[in-house]
């Protein structure tokens, strides 16, 4: 379900690249933490989540130790076996999925771990929280792959430019 907001969002997002990287830079941090909650919230009523699914198709979750301990605990899984069968360590270190999509996401786009997902999962897109405003390059590639980023940080720029 995408609303008129939305329409072209990915073109969209890609012209507005560098319009986005000069707002974040120059943006008011305390303005934009404020205006979050209201524009995340927004975001989930429009877009469904399970329509799209990007991020679990072509990205990643860092698996830290509470993660891999609690999900390979949910699969009846020793931690060891669990990170030789789903799990690489990425260039920067961090346990991430071997390949994509990820292997816990179903063919409906629902994930078969929800309820004991990885806390980056839980915490994506980030559209609550200062890692908008504290990780502008993660925020810029969100945006670009999506919706609810791009949603959260178009009606931001508009808002609050």
């Amino acid at each position: 379900m995408l609303t008129g907001d939305l329409h072209n969002w990915q073109k969209r997002s890609k012209d507005k690249q560098k319009l986005f990287k000069n707002f974040l830079a120059k943006a008011n941090k305390n303005k934009v933490l404020k205006a979050l909650p209201q524009l995340h919230e927004e975001a989930f009523e429009k877009i469904d989540c399970l329509q799209c699914a990007a991020c679990c198709k072509n990205y990643s979750p860092r698996f830290k130790t509470p993660d891999v301990k609690r999900i390979s605990k949910h699969l009846g899984m020793k931690e060891s076996l669990f990170i030789e069968t789903y799990l690489r360590v990425d260039e920067e270190g961090d346990f991430v999925v071997k390949a994509s999509p990820c292997p816990f996401l179903g063919d409906d786009n629902a994930c078969s771990i929800y309820d004991v997902r990885p806390s980056d999962c839980h915490r994506f897109p980030y559209t609550d929280e200062d890692v908008i405003i504290k990780r502008q390059s993660l925020t810029l590639k969100n945006s670009s792959f999506c919706p609810i980023t791009f949603y959260v940080l178009e009606k931001l720029e508009q808002q609050l430019s």
